[in-house]
Formats: C-alpha cells, structure tokens, sequence
C-alpha cells in the first residue's frame, strides 16, 4: 500500500507555484526527484499492481505513465518552465497516451486531479468515436452514469451544431457534439499524504472502467481497419 507522498512534496509545489523559474528549481531539483517523482513512481507502481486484478490492459510502467514536470512552451505565450503538479496517465495496451481513452490522475498543491475518458483523440478517432456513439449512444448513456455518483457528470468540449455527416436530430446529438468525453474529480490535496490516495483514486478508476472500454471498442476498431490497409 502507497504510504502517501511526504509533505515535503506539497512544500514544493506551493514554493514552484510562487517561484516558477529555474533559478528556484534547479537547486531544489533533489527536493523534487526525491520527495515528489520517486513517491509519484511509487504510487504508479501500487495502482499498476491494482490494474492486475481488473485492468490489466491499462498497466503502464512509469518511464510512460508518469509526465514530465517540463513545460513545453514552444507555442505558449506561458513561458514559465515547469508545471505546478505532476501527473500520470494510464492508457489502454496499444492506444497513445495523449489520444486513447484511459485513467489519469494528478498531484499539487491545490488538489488530487481524477479523470477518465478521451481528451485529445486525433481527427480519425474523433470521426470513429462519433459513429460509434451515433449507433451505441444507449448502452454508453447507461454505462455513463455508473461513474456520476464518485466523478460527477461526463463532460467536454463541444461543438455547437452536429457535424457534417450526422443527422441534426439524431437522438444522441449532445454525444456526437462533443470533442471530449470526460469524467474529472478533484479532492482536496491534504489526501496526497494520506495512505488512502491509493484506494480513492483506485475506486474511482473501477467505476470508470465500463465507460472507458467502450470507449475503446471504437478505437479498438479504427486500428484494426488501418491495419488491414496494408
């Protein structure tokens, strides 16, 4: 069972978040491998040995599942270094990180971030995902509102007409408009030094689970018709 991070983790965050800049983390860097990336490792090794027992297709070693603290600020009129939290996906066997639906969770000084679902699918995903919900939107509305009581209403980004291709009155419209289909929580970030982080967060991926394989059943079905192309 995880222990919970140090509090030394939370102390870090908080200072990072006033003093965004590599003058202030680079002597600290220690503080940051030490009390936050190697608990962070810690605690994605527990909830891998957890997927063990109900989902083992969304097992990931660290090296993939933990982000880096680094801000890519190549595009961003924010050019402060680095993050303010520190995060873990966990995507379905075979799917990317950033575009397949799977478990994710994050750590900061403000709070314990828990989310499942799709969040970045490509534009061929995007198409796949909403054919499939055009033609399954009753078991997936169903399924949908296992998670409502532990995460809260699925939401997401959404479009505001039905796109090209679909009808404007098909009964799952509100599906087909999105451009995410999300479930996100947050607790309050006392829980990250807590031993019961583990089973919150483990808890609220089980009930996610029936949702997120759905989810993946179009996914599943846009790799195998590309793989039969060639």
């Amino acid at each position: 069972m995880f222990p919970g991070f140090p509090p030394e983790a939370l102390t870090f965050f908080r200072g990072l978040a006033r003093n965004n800049n590599r003058d202030w983390f680079l002597p600290r860097k220690e503080v940051f491998e030490s009390k936050v990336k190697a608990p962070m490792i810690a605690l994605v090794e527990a909830i891998n040995a957890e997927f063990g027992k109900f989902a083992p297709d969304y097992i990931a070693g660290p090296k993939r599942a933990v982000y880096r603290i680094y801000r890519d600020t190549r595009f961003s009129p924010d050019k402060s270094p680095y993050k303010t939290h520190l995060a873990a996906v966990f995507p379905r066997r075979g799917g990317d990180r950033g575009s397949a639906p799977g478990f994710y969770f994050a750590v900061s000084a403000k709070e314990i971030g828990i989310a499942g679902g799709v969040y970045e699918p490509s534009p061929e995903h995007l198409l796949a995902l909403r054919t499939w919900l055009a033609d399954n939107h009753v078991a997936f509305l169903k399924a949908a509102r296992g998670p409502e009581k532990l995460m809260g209403k699925l939401h997401g980004e959404s479009l505001q007409r039905v796109p090209k291709g679909f009808a404007a009155d098909h009964p799952a419209a509100e599906l087909i408009k999105m451009k995410r289909w999300l479930f996100y929580k947050t607790l309050p970030p006392e829980l990250a030094t807590s031993p019961k982080l583990q089973g919150e967060l483990v808890k609220r991926f089980k009930a996610l689970l029936p949702v997120l394989e759905l989810l993946n059943q179009a996914m599943t079905r846009t790799r195998t018709a590309a793989a039969k192309m060639f």
